[in-house]
């Protein structure tokens, strides 16, 4: 259970982090060569096309942090993870929550993430990502 902790520690850090050297470091303890990111916005494999997406969405935002708003669920080779972004200057402001549902292989590193939105961020059109 510690190797799956740490696994998912470093997918809030993949996320956290700004250098690209940062987040391929975190992405190679994190996740598997093919990892698969289904989310509204669509589906993006690899982790060039994560690395690619983050740091477009922060970019776009300014300052994001990604927080857990609890322990991160476990269990069956699956993780459930909700969490919260914060963006602004201090990343003080909530732009969205959400959940993600991971799939661990034996390794603990993670082969595919399904993103679920609970709050969807202000005029987020859902419908505008089929």
């Amino acid at each position: 259970m510690t190797e799956i902790a740490e696994r998912l520690d470093e997918y809030v850090r993949f996320w956290n982090t700004g250098t690209e050297h940062e987040q391929r470091a975190c992405a190679e303890a994190a996740f598997t060569d093919g990892v698969e990111y289904r989310a509204q916005i669509g589906v993006l494999s690899g982790t060039q096309a994560l690395i690619d997406f983050r740091n477009q969405f922060a970019a776009h935002m300014g300052p994001v942090a990604l927080r857990l708003r609890e322990q991160p669920q476990v269990h069956h080779g699956r993780a459930r993870l909700r969490w919260e972004i914060l963006t602004g200057a201090g990343a003080e402001t909530s732009f969205a929550t959400g959940t993600d549902v991971l799939h661990l292989e034996q390794d603990g590193r993670i082969s595919s993430v399904t993103v679920f939105l609970d709050r969807a961020p202000q005029g987020f059109d859902p419908a505008a990502h089929d």
